[in-house]
């Protein structure tokens, strides 16, 4: 990787499976780790800690949000340490910056971070309030945009967020990571948007995420150099 050309790794779908990152060959090397969502199985504060724990000894920096798995003291709890991006936005470089949205809309599990697409568009607005800035910017969005590849589950039936294709739609992000649709790995299209959604952590699937002249990149990469 050039010096001149900064990049991030974002994984996500982690649940508690860390053994993975090992054999991320660009980890180590990276300008940092963005933690999609779903660092565990219904977890708290102390099993997310041990995963952000098995990434950090990798790499240092690391930015996360949690996904519709977690708990949501977990969020708190990495806004506390400056690691959170739900609902927030992160300059990565002058000029270029990220910024999350984290839980999922209802699902039929009852999982432990719902909550309704009103509140989902509020946190993007949320967002977007302390992004406007960037000239570069890509969204990391739990929840895939609604209609794209990146939701669909097995029975082919879309189970994304309209409040998030809705913003991408507006706002056109040069990069959209997202993720908690496991079997969607993808890389698809809205306008200008690159959508990539990597899938589980334990399937191999992570983003290669670059910043060069020209804004954002994304990269969907498998462990071992597998096909996606």
């Amino acid at each position: 990787m050039s010096a001149h050309a900064p990049y991030w790794i974002a994984v996500g779908d982690i649940h508690g499976h860390t053994a993975p990152l090992a054999s991320i060959p660009e980890l180590p090397g990276a300008a940092g780790v963005i933690v999609t969502g779903d660092m565990t199985i219904r977890g708290g504060v102390p099993e997310a800690s041990a995963v952000l724990d098995a990434v950090a000894a990798i790499n240092p920096r690391v930015l996360a949000q949690i996904g519709n798995m977690d708990k949501p003291p977990v969020q708190t709890w990495l806004d506390g340490r400056g690691q959170g991006i739900h609902a927030r936005a992160v300059e990565l470089a002058p000029g270029a910056g990220i910024m999350g949205v984290g839980w999922s809309p209802p699902t039929p599990f009852g999982t432990p971070a719902e909550a309704p697409e009103t509140q989902i568009a509020q946190w993007l607005v949320e967002a977007y309030d302390q992004a406007r800035g960037f000239g570069h910017l890509a969204l990391i969005s739990h929840t895939p945009p609604y209609g794209t590849l990146a939701d669909v589950i097995g029975s082919g039936a879309h189970v994304g967020s309209p409040a998030v294709r809705e913003f991408i739609e507006r706002v056109q992000p040069e990069v959209c990571v997202t993720g908690h649709i496991h079997e969607a790995r993808c890389t698809d299209r809205l306008g200008r948007t690159v959508i990539v959604n990597p899938g589980e952590l334990a399937a191999g699937g992570y983003v290669l995420l670059r910043l060069g002249a020209d804004g954002f990149t994304a990269e969907l990469k498998t462990i071992g150099g597998g096909r996606p």
